[in-house]
């Protein structure tokens, strides 16, 4: 079974980069606060250090 983590957007995306924005957006987050839960692929896992300064991830069980 994969591991899940939760992801949380903390900060506003408003003074990011546009890639960095599409980053957030790809992973499911909206507003301040909004949260997703993702399978921890390579994928994801490289999306979270993008915008690392950003979110919020803790894991599941």
């Amino acid at each position: 079974m994969a591991q899940r983590i939760k992801i949380r957007l903390i900060r506003s995306t408003i003074g990011a980069l546009p890639k960095q924005r599409a980053t957030v957006r790809s992973l499911g987050l909206r507003k301040i606060g909004s949260a997703a839960e993702q399978e921890a692929s390579p994928s994801v896992l490289g999306m979270i250090k993008v915008v690392s300064h950003l979110v919020a991830v803790e894991e599941l069980k």
